[in-house]
């Protein structure tokens, strides 16, 4: 099993891997490339970020600065706004649905280092995915964690930090961040 297989099946396995660091400098030239484009070159920006992640529906706006691990790990769906200074520490999968808008600062997580400190110290990590469901507004400066889901019509309170998954129809918000209330759909 290659160090990227590990790492997609949740075990226990090794970013220094020369196959996963050459994936990362290829993604570290793209996103740098990517960061320095016009801004004002939209259709430009589109086919550059189509390069960068592992897909993209309709409509997909990433403002700059940008920041992802490999790109590749995540896809978005239609109408997916992501503001600036987002990241995405893809070394896992994220799945992202239609009509999610993402506001600056915003960080979603795959990784964690392993809590053994000999295997920590060697540089171990484990990846866990995150999926964020349709039509999902997340706030300001929120951190989304390894492992969580998001479900679909779901509002994430600015500066929360998400540990735990969050059901749908859902304001959520604090650290740790807890749902507050039920959305209404009317």
């Amino acid at each position: 099993m290659t160090e990227k297989e590990k790492s997609y099946a949740e075990m226990l396995y090794q970013p220094g891997d020369p196959e996963l660091v050459a994936d990362r400098d290829v993604t570290v030239k793209k996103v740098y490339e990517y960061n320095n484009m016009n801004p004002l070159d939209r259709s430009a920006r589109q086919a550059a970020i189509r390069e960068i992640l592992g897909g993209a529906g309709e409509n997909c706006v990433v403002e700059q600065p940008f920041f992802c691990t490999y790109g590749y790990n995540t896809t978005v769906g239609d109408n997916f706004f992501l503001n600036v200074n987002g990241k995405l520490m893809d070394s896992g999968k994220i799945t992202i649905g239609n009509n999610v808008f993402i506001a600056p600062n915003v960080s979603i997580i795959t990784e964690e280092h392993a809590m053994d400190v000999k295997q920590r110290a060697e540089g171990l990590e484990y990846t866990h995915p995150v999926t964020i469901g349709d039509n999902v507004w997340i706030c300001t400066g929120a951190i989304i964690l390894p492992g969580v889901t998001i479900g679909s019509n779901s509002v994430i309170g600015a500066g929360s930090v998400v540990t735990k998954d969050i059901p749908p129809d859902s304001l959520a918000v604090g650290n740790p961040c807890k749902v507050i209330r039920k959305l209404s759909q009317e």
